[in-house]
């Protein structure tokens, strides 16, 4: 009989969606689930490598500090035809809490996944700087600079994998999760509790109007980047689907697709309870079922 109580974890792509990601990863731990190995892509690869390290509590404290202020702080934009924003901000922010390490030196087996947009090919990080994986994993097109990596250039993870499946080092014994934060669409007003709504109805400003320029679902307002995004977003969902109908994980944990945009870091308390709900319903019965079957 397998031993369900461990996981092999797979974390997607999808901006700050992927606070949910740890709300995910904090119920499958109070239930007694035992995280073995990590994949991850874009955001995915950000959340999972903190996992691997043993910092993902230190991250979750950190941007439960963050409002829209701090958040716009943490862009340095870039000014060039490459990319809005240069990307090293935030990670040299993180860096004064959470020191870099080589990846073989995690705790848990991981690995990133970014894009080689030259060649048409995945990058796979397994070692290495964590940091530089990082980095190269969430580089959106247009939205942050490409990573030079050994004569070529390095992109979002999710444009050619957004579920990297087949990259976590899954043991025979492990059942096989993944959160995925391409999930149905649902109504915001299920998602956004009254306080969250009336602080996004008075947010103004330059944050408020660089949110709108990179919205996913602005279809009022198609500028550049949005009709950009928008038409990325849905390859990427169809990638998405088309990894997780090839490996056929044990569980999938939906997260809804418009559950926040890509740069919605200031409403972490949300996100995460959100993970932790999708989780909850109906995913743990399911996932108690396959514990007591014993498959």
């Amino acid at each position: 009989m397998k031993d369900k109580k461990n996981i092999a974890l797979v974390l997607s792509s999808g901006g700050a969606k992927g606070i949910a990601h740890i709300g995910a990863i904090e119920e499958l731990q109070r239930q007694g689930y035992n995280i073995t190995s990590v994949s991850g892509s874009s955001i995915g690869a950000v959340i999972g490598g903190l996992l691997a390290m043993g910092r993902l509590e230190d991250y979750t404290h950190w941007i439960k500090t963050l409002d829209r202020k701090s958040v716009w702080g943490l862009m340095d934009f870039s000014f060039t035809s490459n990319g809005l924003l240069k990307g090293e901000r935030v990670f040299d922010r993180m860096k004064e809490f959470i020191p870099d390490i080589d990846i073989e030196e995690m705790t848990l087996p991981f690995t990133a996944v970014a894009s080689d947009i030259l060649n048409e090919k995945e990058i796979v990080f397994d070692k290495g700087s964590f940091y530089r994986a990082a980095r190269a994993s969430i580089a959106i097109p247009a939205m942050f600079t490409p990573v030079k990596y050994d004569g070529t250039f390095l992109v979002d993870g999710g444009i050619l994998n957004p579920i990297p499946i087949e990259h976590v080092r899954r043991r025979d014994n492990d059942l096989l999760v993944v959160v995925n934060l391409y999930g149905e669409k649902q109504p915001k007003a299920e998602l956004v509790d009254e306080s969250q709504k009336e602080k996004e109805k008075h947010g103004r400003g330059l944050f408020a109007a660089f949110s709108n320029l990179v919205a996913t679902g602005d279809k009022k307002s198609l500028g550049y980047i949005s009709l950009l995004t928008i038409s990325s977003a849905a390859m990427i969902h169809k990638l998405a689907k088309m990894n997780i109908d090839r490996f056929k994980p044990d569980l999938v944990i939906d997260i809804p697709a418009d559950s926040a945009s890509t740069f919605d870091f200031h409403r972490s308390d949300e996100l995460l309870k959100l993970g932790l709900m999708q989780l909850q319903k109906p995913f743990m019965p399911k996932l108690r079922k396959l514990d007591e079957a014993g498959l």
